[in-house]
């Protein structure tokens, strides 16, 4: 007789913590392990995959699942609320039985599934590849798809940067249904309206997940993860993208006003690269990039970034003059959800905050790099903890760089569940300065955000 247990196709995306939720949940008035300092006054919010309905293991994609937002209000030292909603798209709204979301559709017609922002004073969900950003209510509610009020030509990204000086958001864009053969520069004005798109011409359609930014470069990562044609077309995976070798691999620097035959193009050696730490120009002509570098993505491995290498904490010091790029390591351990305090944005910073990640990318310790130093301090959450992406959120009476927190979600899986945590950034080793216990675990996902009261406009209470 067959083993039909092992006939299954496995799928590494669909078990464990990467396996969805079923359920939407509301709970109010959390319990708090420690003490929620009392400045922190809005959400802390995460989204990622998590399909809606059954998935065929063998062409499911982790990238394409359905998004889901997790959300925790803080305020006057309370955990005054977690919800979790699904991102509505087509699929989303169909299977619930609900009215069809408005606002106009991109390229694809996708649930945001990527990452979530406080901008313009609106709540966005957002994801790459041709989608609308999706607008999100205080409380998780998907309200609409708006094209920043019509000014959008194509679609958006799930990583737009924010220049602290402007408060305008740059960012790379691609669709491979519609951009075969370039990616756009978009520059969101602080207002919410598109005021510049430049076109940049591309030998192939690669996927750029990315970008970075310094005071006058857009830098763009042009890498050997390319659309396969052949798969697109059929019904033998969800996703598109292919490592590609032959394509060559090089990082372009685009003068933020400038035009697209103004790049700088420089070859770097084949690797992929889906996160920046930071970037920033040195004084000397050079622009300094930290981000976490694979050596091969998508090889192997056809439904995930897991399969094929681990990512390294490395430098690249581009010479625009040369077009020389000089590669560094910087941590020999594996790293990856990498972030910088947002006012150094596009300038040099002194600390970054990663994760620390194991076999098949599950996450563990929070690391804090000094880069002035070379110190690689972390925070171990436990055996069988791991946190999600950290986010910097700054101390109001602090002037250090470091002086702040790190809020992520850490999923325990002795448990099968998971917490809010925060922890002071100016010293990892000590414990947690509060931890919020949720009524349901939160899958490993993609990117959260700190959306502090004052970014938006909150319910008004009764």
């Amino acid at each position: 007789m067959t083993d039909t247990a092992e006939a299954q196709p496995q799928n590494t995306y669909s078990e464990g913590n990467f396996a969805p939720v079923s359920e939407e949940v509301t709970a109010f008035d959390l319990d708090v392990i420690g003490e929620i300092p009392a400045s922190l006054e809005g959400r802390y919010l995460r989204n990622g995959p998590n399909p809606i309905a059954p998935t065929d293991p063998a062409t499911s994609h982790w990238f394409v699942g359905t998004g889901m937002m997790h959300g925790v209000r803080l305020r006057g030292g309370r955990a005054e609320w977690y919800r979790n909603r699904w991102v509505r798209g087509q699929d989303v709204v169909e299977a619930l039985g609900e009215p069809a979301v408005p606002g106009p559709v991109g390229t694809l017609d996708f649930s945001a599934n990527t990452s979530v922002w406080g901008f313009a004073g609106t709540t966005w969900a957002l994801v790459e590849a041709g989608v609308v950003p999706v607008e999100i209510g205080y409380e998780l509610e998907t309200v609409c798809r708006n094209d920043f009020s019509g000014t959008l030509k194509t679609g958006f990204t799930a990583h737009p940067k924010l220049d602290p000086s402007s408060g305008e958001l740059h960012a790379v864009c691609y669709a491979w249904q519609d951009l075969f053969d370039h990616v756009e520069y978009v520059v969101v004005g602080a207002d919410g309206r598109v005021r510049k798109t430049v076109d940049v011409p591309l030998p192939g359609m690669s996927m750029i997940h990315d970008m970075s930014l310094t005071e006058n470069y857009a830098v763009i990562y042009d890498l050997p993860v390319t659309v396969d044609l052949d798969l697109a077309l059929s019904e033998e995976a969800s996703f598109p993208f292919r490592w590609d070798p032959d394509y060559g691999a090089r990082v372009g620097l685009l003068p933020r006003e400038g035009t697209a035959d103004e790049i700088v193009w420089c070859d770097v050696g084949l690797c992929y690269v889906f996160h920046p730490l930071n970037a920033y120009e040195d004084g000397d002509g050079r622009v300094v990039i930290d981000l976490c570098r694979y050596d091969k993505m998508f090889d192997r491995d056809k439904l995930g970034p897991a399969g094929d290498s681990r990512p390294t904490l490395d430098r690249w010091t581009v010479d625009p003059i040369t077009r020389r790029v000089d590669e560094e390591r910087i941590d020999d351990r594996f790293h990856e959800f990498p972030q910088v305090r947002a006012d150094r944005a596009a300038r040099k910073h002194r600390f970054g905050y990663t994760v620390g990640v194991g076999d098949g990318l599950i996450p563990g310790a929070n690391f804090k790099i000094d880069y002035e130093t070379g110190n690689a301090e972390f925070h171990d959450h436990g055996p069988g903890r791991g946190s999600a992406e950290a986010v910097f959120v700054p101390d109001p009476e602090g002037s250090a760089e470091d002086d702040g927190w790190l809020m992520s979600y850490v999923y325990d899986e002795t448990i099968d569940g998971s917490e809010l945590v925060i922890l002071d950034a100016r010293d990892l080793s000590r414990p947690a300065v509060a931890r919020v216990p949720l009524p349901q675990r939160v899958p490993y996902g993609f990117h959260g955000n700190w959306v502090p009261d004052t970014a938006v406009t909150p319910p008004i209470e009764s």
